[in-house]
């Protein structure tokens, strides 16, 4: 029984330690694409710690809106890795979230890290529990300087529900927290599922399937 008692703290140990982004074992890491002089961490090279330079730890441009002109009326602009190499290892990013009236940032996940969205003009949001809490949704009406939480690999959406535009921003626990787009990954994905797939787990009529995987699904990150 203590045997058993020990594996079972071990194995929750391990899979805590790995659901978010390692800690950092040096002061800083800077992204860079050219590996020549530069070491592999978290899939990204390290620049040489003596050749970074102020640039690479300052991102500029989330005061401006993005273009919320497309099929959502949203529009979310990430800072990630990617756009800021020196978060790299620090296990966070951000993104900026704008809002035509009456805008939808669609149903998603993000497999890598939980969100916390500090609302700047009012939102409906909500997320939905797993399978096995029965699928239990947690909405709120948000009111401006509201935080609200997804947890990680929750399905979640936020919903402008006023008359004129509105803009969040997300903070999030990874440096690369990914998107799944629900809608796209199943309606749009390349190539496309098998339409009885779809057909049987909606329970709808075939041609219903048929005709969502022939739209085009508007992608607003």
């Amino acid at each position: 029984m203590k045997l058993f008692v020990i594996l079972f703290v071990w194995a929750l140990t391990i899979s805590s330690s790995i659901v978010y982004d390692p800690s950092p074992l040096q002061d800083i890491c800077v992204a860079i694409a050219e590996p020549k002089n530069a070491v592999s961490v978290n899939e990204k090279f390290c620049k040489n710690p003596n050749l970074t330079v102020v640039d690479d730890f300052l991102y500029q441009g989330l005061n401006i809106p993005g273009d919320t002109n497309n099929k959502l009326g949203s529009k979310v602009t990430p800072v990630t890795v990617d756009q800021l190499p020196g978060i790299n290892t620090l296990g966070i990013s951000l993104a900026r979230i704008d809002f035509a009236p009456y805008g939808l940032n669609p149903p998603h996940i993000h497999p890598h890290g939980t969100e916390f969205l500090i609302v700047v003009e009012g939102l409906y949001v909500g997320f939905v529990l797993s399978n096995q809490l029965g699928n239990r949704l947690i909405t709120k009406v948000l009111k401006p300087g509201d935080v609200f939480v997804f947890p990680i690999g929750m399905i979640h959406f936020q919903l402008n529900v006023g008359k004129t535009n509105a803009v969040a921003f997300a903070g999030l626990s990874s440096q690369n927290p990914g998107v799944i787009t629900i809608a796209n990954a199943l309606f749009g994905a390349k190539p496309p599922i098998n339409p009885d797939v779809l057909t049987k787990a909606f329970q709808v009529d075939k041609d219903v399937t048929s005709y969502l995987q022939s739209q085009f699904w508007c992608d607003n990150n």
